[in-house]
């Protein structure tokens, strides 16, 4: 933090002053009204910038905040009319209600009626949403989105309109000093020096700043100045900037935790189908071969009742990073439920899957779980496989499921692969 040499700057500032008093004391009374008049100009760009630093930045952060609440809630909303399970509507409602509650939102009376209106909207929708309920939502969704973007160019209009002020300010303070250059040269040329230095390349530099300000790209540095004023404006855009960023990576962590396995890392089952669902689109478009399969852990149960959930929970991460470095980037797996993992493998023939499970079962004899006091736990899987060119998902994942039961029926630890019923 450069908070300690803040005093400083001011000092040198006053010092500056104190050199223009020294200086219109020589130029009588012609210089003192010479410097009056531009001391007027000066003193409207400190205002200027300290409604910048107080009121204008902290107002377009607040719109900058209020507009990506709004863009949350219609996106939650969204979650709420196309949840897939009752769980999953109730975390978006909960979500809801907690945006439509943050005191930012009820501060506005425009977003507090619209958030209202569509809290109250999505309460009442009985899961699965009509075609009509739908249409309104479609109608409440424009509106939030309208809004947000409102919100935003407000923000901005805002602010480069007290750009353009403080820019004209001082474009006014350069005009006087032009007309007393004749009187004041030596004087005026240090002073305009200053204020080119000190505040119109800041002020420049944070017009750049702000036009191509990312939450992603590097944190915006600023060379250490003498003014208070740009110095508070620039520590703002700081500020904002690390606002952006932590909402970026709250946004990525709800992103992860929406469509990742706690546990284990991988795809949990929604996201998964939907990877699958693609992966077979595009397989079907080409022509291409494409396999699912579904594993399941040989004995889990025993696992968990003789050594514990903790031991179980060990088995299942190791499970997980075994599948991890040995399946290819293109090939989809998840965490299916409980000891359940189902596969999507592209480009890949039932023979060539049954390969890559006995490659699996091999490498997970090798490299057994650890227990944490040392012990190595011998674990088998069943794996079944379909062949899932030219059907739909469902399908083959059923398929796939009763190539795993025969696997087990035959005595576990090892791969079965289920033909079509027509032998294809």
């Amino acid at each position: 933090m450069t908070t300690p040499a803040k005093p400083a700057d001011v000092h040198r500032t006053w010092r500056a002053g104190r050199v223009l008093l020294a200086l219109t004391s020589v130029f009588a009374a012609i210089a003192v009204c010479g410097v009056v008049w531009l001391a007027v100009d000066l003193y409207a760009v400190g205002v200027a910038a300290g409604r910048l630093q107080g009121e204008t930045v902290p107002w377009t952060i607040e719109r900058q905040r209020l507009g990506r609440n709004l863009e949350q809630l219609r996106l939650e909303g969204q979650r709420v009319l196309t949840a897939s399970s009752p769980a999953g509507r109730q975390d978006a409602l909960f979500l809801v209600h907690v945006l439509s509650a943050q005191p930012g939102m009820a501060d506005d009376p425009r977003t507090a009626s619209l958030a209202a209106e569509v809290e109250r909207f999505l309460q009442q929708v009985e899961a699965p949403a009509t075609p009509a309920d739908m249409q309104v939502w479609e109608a409440l969704s424009s509106r939030l989105r309208l809004m947000a973007d409102d919100l935003s160019v407000e923000g901005g209009k805002r602010m480069s309109r007290e750009l353009g002020r403080m820019s004209g300010e001082m474009a006014q303070a350069s005009y006087k000093l032009l007309f007393n250059l004749a009187l004041m040269a030596g004087f005026m040329a240090a002073f305009l020096l200053v204020v080119r230095r000190y505040l119109i390349r800041p002020l420049q530099r944070i017009r750049r700043v702000l036009s191509a300000l990312d939450p992603r790209g590097p944190v915006p540095a600023f060379p250490p100045g003498p003014m208070a004023e740009i110095r508070a404006v620039e520590d703002a855009i700081v500020r904002f900037h690390a606002t952006l960023l932590e909402n970026d990576e709250v946004r990525l962590r709800l992103e992860r935790l929406a469509t990742t396995d706690g546990l284990t890392g991988l795809f949990n089952r929604h996201h998964f189908m939907a990877l699958a669902a693609d992966e077979m689109a595009r397989a079907a478009r080409y022509g291409r071969p494409i396999t699912v399969g579904i594993a399941d852990l040989d004995h889990f149960k025993q696992v968990n009742d003789t050594l514990g959930h903790a031991a179980g929970d060990r088995v299942l991460k190791t499970f997980a990073m075994l599948l991890g470095d040995t399946l290819r980037q293109t090939d989809r797996v998840c965490r299916y439920g409980g000891e359940e993992f189902a596969f999507v493998l592209p480009e890949t023939t039932p023979e060539e899957a049954q390969l890559l499970g006995e490659r699996l079962r091999t490498r997970l004899l090798e490299s057994p779980p650890v227990l944490p006091d040392g012990r190595h736990l011998s674990v088998t899987f069943s794996l079944g496989l379909a062949d899932a060119s030219g059907c739909g998902l469902e399908e083959s994942l059923a398929r796939a499921d009763l190539g795993l039961y025969e696997a087990k029926r035959a005595g576990r630890n090892r791969t079965v692969v289920t033909r079509r019923p027509d032998g294809l």
